[in-house]
């Protein structure tokens, strides 16, 4: 047992892994001279352990990785038409390219999954800084992302889910109000509304716009949970048109919006005729449907480039702080139009 020891050291390690210090210093810093089995054993040690290099000793070697981490916790399958994040990386990999710095990005199936990572990450100190996304509220990765031998790091979203640590975000409360205020003016009186993963601070957020700004405007509304898949958005669609009444449609992203489309078609529900559709992150898809998918849209590229030039702030000591990087702007186009007469 190592309770009530002060710093944890390699000899430590050692000693709960059986093997020589040479050996934990070989695993810990990713170098050769060990398998892979006692590389993972040293790894999950340090973890469980609390290990982390001091301060003064990572500024008397200079050891930095060049190298910035991002874990995105989804099942693998649902990257493949997120095209958020194919752009969100795109914009980070700009900026780190600029310094000859690498991503090290890891799909987890789970928050646990990634919470692992980071511990693994920070007893070892493979990366020199992490960006942080879907924050939650509470969220279980602040804890490894606060205090002085914590790694630095980046929160994407609003400031009241950041933990204290920087945070770049983008105004969703006044997207959705404005999207709302849209509709509204278009005559809508009755609306859905197609929501992402419950558990993420970004959903409650625009949650909370939407039943709001509607009931101001005394809007008949309609929520269906959903988790950003294609099918979810589908199924989420035909519940919504098999019972009637909603005549405008917001999804909270644009792969759902692109499947709800597509099952409007199937149910013979004209668009926008007799529903109109809105999707949230503006994309190539948005443009290339039939009609073209009326979108709350920024520029998700800038958007990771803005969170890489914060991360090396952090990364270079600067104080914790809020950015504001965009509000989200209405892109009409042909998904959306005035209600049916009645």
């Amino acid at each position: 047992m190592m309770s009530g020891m002060g710093r944890i050291t390699i000899a430590d390690i050692a000693r709960q892994a059986g093997v020589s210090t040479a050996a934990v210093s070989y695993a810990l810093n990713g170098r050769p001279g060990v398998s892979d089995a006692t590389r993972e054993q040293v790894l999950k040690i340090a973890a469980d352990l609390g290990w982390a290099p001091s301060s003064a000793a990572r500024s008397l070697s200079g050891a930095h990785t060049e190298t910035v981490g991002l874990v995105l916790a989804r099942a693998p399958e649902t990257l493949g038409f997120e095209s958020f994040y194919m752009q969100f990386v795109a914009g980070i990999e700009s900026v780190l390219s600029e310094r000859d710095y690498g991503l090290l990005l890891q799909v987890a199936p789970d928050i646990d999954a990634e919470v692992r990572t980071y511990r693994k990450w920070r007893a070892a100190r493979r990366v020199d800084g992490v960006v942080m996304v879907d924050p939650r509220s509470p969220d279980p990765r602040l804890d490894l992302l606060v205090g002085p031998d914590a790694l630095p790091a980046v929160v994407v979203g609003d400031p009241s889910l950041s933990g204290g640590l920087t945070s770049v975000y983008t105004d969703d409360a006044a997207a959705m109000r404005s999207c709302v205020e849209y509709l509204a003016g278009l005559g809508h009186t009755s609306v859905g509304h197609v929501t992402g993963t419950p558990e993420f601070g970004h959903t409650h957020i625009r949650d909370e716009a939407f039943a709001r700004e509607a009931a101001a405007r005394s809007m008949v509304t309609e929520v269906r949970r959903a988790d950003y898949t294609p099918d979810a958005g589908a199924a989420a669609t035909r519940d919504l048109l098999r019972r009637g009444g909603v005549t405008a449609i917001v999804y909270d992203n644009d792969a759902m919006a692109l499947a709800g489309l597509g099952a409007a078609h199937e149910a013979g529900v004209r668009v926008p005729g007799e529903v109109s559709l809105v999707a949230w992150d503006d994309s190539p898809v948005c443009r290339a449907a039939y009609p073209q998918l009326t979108a709350l849209s920024h520029d998700v590229a800038a958007y990771g480039a803005h969170v890489a030039r914060r991360l090396f702030e952090a990364l270079a000591g600067e104080p914790p702080a809020s950015y504001r990087d965009s509000t989200p702007e209405l892109q009409v186009r042909g998904s959306t139009a005035p209600p049916p007469a009645r």
